[in-house]
């Protein structure tokens, strides 16, 4: 597999560790019995796109410990593909990230459009609120594909 590209991406600051990976999987059910749906996080893109607003990347879903941010979130045929940086590289996220420790993706939303589907909802349309590197996703399927190494491109983790 080759190297997702990054044209358009937000630069990431200096130091910083970038990665690539899905925080979401289309068509999958997880963990609490939801299925996202494709076009699910199309409005929250292009509002946030249109607006300026950046997506943070949050530690374990904890609002209060952001370690960076989502430099692009754009869906594609599989899921919701992300990159993004760690800012503080030397940082115990940043480390567990760079061996392993911890590989898993997942997203904080708000339901705009969902349907109740066997035991669990199909999800239409989400407003996406954060990004988190996770120990243990909702979704088993939503993991860090890339680790960038020494800023130059990013590499299979």
């Amino acid at each position: 597999m080759s190297p997702p590209e990054i044209s358009g991406a937000v630069e990431p600051a200096p130091g910083a560790l970038r990665f690539a990976g899905y925080a979401a999987v289309f068509g999958k059910r997880d963990s609490g019995g939801d299925v996202i749906l494709p076009g699910a996080f199309a409005e929250t893109l292009t509002a946030r796109k249109e607006a300026g607003v950046r997506l943070p990347l949050l530690w374990q879903h904890r609002g209060n410990q952001r370690i960076g941010w989502v430099d692009v979130a754009e869906e594609d045929r599989h899921g919701l593909r992300v990159i993004a940086s760690v800012s503080a590289s030397d940082g115990p996220a940043a480390k567990a990230l760079a061996n392993g420790a911890v590989n898993g993706l997942s997203f904080g939303y708000r339901v705009r459009d969902a349907a109740p589907q066997g035991g669990g909802r199909e999800l239409r349309s989400v407003d996406l609120i954060e990004v988190s590197l996770v120990t243990r996703p909702m979704q088993p399927l939503a993991r860090v594909h890339y680790v960038d190494s020494k800023g130059s491109c990013l590499a299979p983790a």
